[in-house]
């Protein structure tokens, strides 16, 4: 397999400077750029079958959002929100000076895309919302939350999986060797008084955030959210997984009638959210690129 390039792109915050990491695939110099986003507990290397698929077309850029993967850990965690995530990408995207820029966002990934391609001036010309939308579900949100943050150790990558795994069945069927693929760069190695172990590549603290979120506070982010959707201008593509509780039929039905307009494809077999890996999977978003 091609391995990407590592790089950093250091991006301001509250309390000063932080890092952020992005995996690069495909030729440095060609100015059409395309930019994956992961979920909210996810990091860039969720994108590995994909950027190998598009990066003789495009340069593929997969970051890893702040407090996630080899990026950098905030100091004040109550900046793990979206305006932080969209800020980091907007410095990215100066550093990548991209003659073309399209979007493929999962999840947190797709809500920050949402986020820039409302923006006045924004860039972005294709956005592909995986499995998300201006309505978040509460249910989904409940069952996200249960264990969002918690700190785990595991004594080999096979044990990790299996616990990603029994968090994660939205995902869909996958290989064990597919989901070994998507596990190891989920993990780092420590070695401590308590022994060698694998720990999750990311930030616990990103659940302050989350869980401090009211219904009140979660009405008044859907609404806001909305109005961000409706400026979007960007040709636009909702993946929606058939059995997901976070994106409804019904938000999804709304989003192809207002503002982009969205197309909607809808997965069968799959919930929240489809991890793109699957060659049925990779050719959707294959074709809504390559469309003219």
């Amino acid at each position: 397999m091609t391995q990407p390039r590592l790089d950093f792109v250091q991006c301001l915050d509250a309390s000063g400077l932080h890092r952020m990491a992005y995996w690069e695939w495909g030729d440095p110099a060609n100015g059409r750029v395309l930019v994956c986003a992961h979920g909210l507990s996810r990091q860039g290397r969720d994108f590995d079958v994909l950027a190998q698929a598009l990066c003789d077309r495009y340069r593929v850029v997969c970051p890893d959002v702040v407090g996630r993967g080899r990026s950098d850990w905030l100091d004040e965690p109550m900046g793990y929100q979206i305006p932080t995530y969209v800020a980091d990408m907007v410095t990215l995207l100066a550093r990548l000076r991209a003659e073309t820029l399209d979007w493929v966002g999962t999840s947190m990934g797709g809500l920050i895309g949402m986020g820039l391609a409302s923006l006045k001036g924004s860039p972005i010309r294709r956005l592909v919302l995986n499995d998300v939308g201006p309505t978040i579900e509460p249910a989904a949100l409940a069952r996200i939350g249960t264990y969002l943050g918690q700190v785990h150790r595991f004594e080999t990558v096979e044990a990790a999986a299996d616990y990603f795994w029994s968090i994660s069945q939205g995902f869909g069927p996958h290989t064990r060797e597919q989901w070994l693929a998507l596990t190891r760069p989920m993990l780092k190695e420590v070695n401590d008084d308590r022994g060698r172990a694998y720990v999750p590549h990311y930030d616990p603290r990103i659940a302050v955030p989350f869980h401090a979120t009211t219904p009140e506070m979660a009405a008044a982010a859907q609404a806001l959210l909305w109005q961000r959707y409706d400026a979007v201008r960007a040709r636009t593509l909702v993946i929606r997984g058939a059995q997901s509780d976070l994106l409804t039929a019904q938000t999804a039905q709304a989003m192809s009638e207002r503002g982009p307009k969205a197309r909607v494809i809808t997965l069968p077999g799959v919930g929240h959210a489809p991890t793109l890996v699957d060659p049925a999977q990779v050719a959707v978003i294959q074709e809504f690129l390559s469309a003219t």
